[in-house]
């Protein structure tokens, strides 16, 4: 038997207006009578009256963000934080809320999308990510959910909506930066080849050290995912070699932040001996020391573009789905200069 508002009333000792308020989240009753009655309801298993509700108003003006693994590793990066930002400013101009897909595991993640998608929790979701053998966007695709992709699809970039920027262009810019400057021995230091945006930075790099006929050694090629002592090895390694890099491009300000403290326990000093460029142009790049020369890809806009094309197409529902490349610009500071040969 279903639990309706009366029972939920009569548990927590309220009116059934009362609890018809709380659901509405009515600024008329207190934050602690909210408090009280939501504990019951979730106690009582109360969410399958308001699944009927929403069925009802056909719409939850909620908006799904699916995290690519744990909110607390996510919000370690300089990206998540600033393009839920971008995402809840337009929200919140189109009386939208948002909720967070996430888990300690990839499965755990799509077992959270299957449930508000089930549910009927959300009117749509963003995926704030593109990798391989991923299960939510297809799932998503299958059980027609709008949903927006921030990256760009590995598949069917045509029947996907996405926002993103040229990834490959941007490294292919950073890279060449570092070539103007005189470098020649460059290296690359990566995310998880697992998701797109890795392997089209991985490409330009690639693209722009070809074009410049300058050789690339395979060791000159890592991967670290925000962990400092796996840095310091990476870093270690880098020079070590004996014809170590004069000059790295990284793809996450945090990332650059880590390597730059490795460089230095290897008595190695930014920009005099190694030159480092990263990608996000975050609060870190500006506060690090010295300050990151970063690729701005306007995280924030990504966010706040991905929502509107997402509740755009929530409201009138379109065959063809549109893509957005937000374009990006390089922000010089203080972790790169001209190299010179030393005697």
């Amino acid at each position: 038997m279903s639990i309706t508002i009366k029972d939920v009333a009569k548990q927590a000792n309220v009116a059934p207006s009362t609890v018809s308020r709380v659901i509405s989240d009515s600024p008329k009753i207190s934050e602690r009578t909210k408090r009280k009655v939501r504990k019951i309801m979730e106690e009582m298993g109360y969410h399958a009256n308001i699944n009927a509700r929403v069925l009802v108003q056909q719409s939850t003006k909620t908006i799904g963000i699916v995290m690519k693994n744990s909110t607390s590793v996510s919000l370690h990066s300089s990206f998540v934080p600033e393009v839920i930002g971008g995402i809840s400013a337009l929200c919140r101009k189109q009386d939208y809320s948002i909720s967070l897909i996430t888990g300690e595991s990839e499965e755990a993640v799509f077992q959270d999308a299957v449930q508000k998608v089930q549910g009927k929790r959300v009117d749509g979701m963003i995926v704030l990510y593109s990798k391989e053998d991923d299960k939510v966007v297809p799932y998503l695709n299958d059980n027609g959910i709008p949903f927006v992709v921030i990256g760009k699809p590995l598949v069917g970039s045509n029947k996907i909506m996405f926002v993103d920027n040229d990834n490959v262009h941007a490294s292919k810019e950073a890279t060449e930066y570092l070539i103007r400057l005189g470098h020649e021995k460059i290296a690359f230091i990566g995310n998880d080849s697992e998701f797109e945006v890795a392997k089209a930075r991985l490409e330009g790099f690639y693209q722009a050290m070809g074009v410049n006929n300058l050789d690339v050694p395979d060791e000159y090629i890592k991967s670290i995912k925000f962990n400092p002592e796996h840095g310091k090895n990476i870093v270690t390694e880098l020079m070590s070699e004996i014809e170590h890099p004069t000059a790295i491009v990284i793809t996450d300000d945090l990332n650059a932040l880590i390597v730059i403290e490795a460089l230095s326990a290897n008595n190695k000093k930014v920009p005099d001996d190694v030159s480092v460029i990263s990608f996000n142009n975050s609060m870190i790049s500006r506060i690090t020391s010295p300050s990151l020369t970063s690729v701005d890809v306007q995280i924030y806009q990504l966010g706040y573009e991905a929502a509107r094309c997402l509740i755009e197409e929530i409201k009138e529902p379109t065959k063809f789905k549109k893509s957005i490349i937000i374009p990006t610009v390089i922000e010089e500071r203080e972790s790169c200069k001209l190299f010179e040969q030393k005697e």
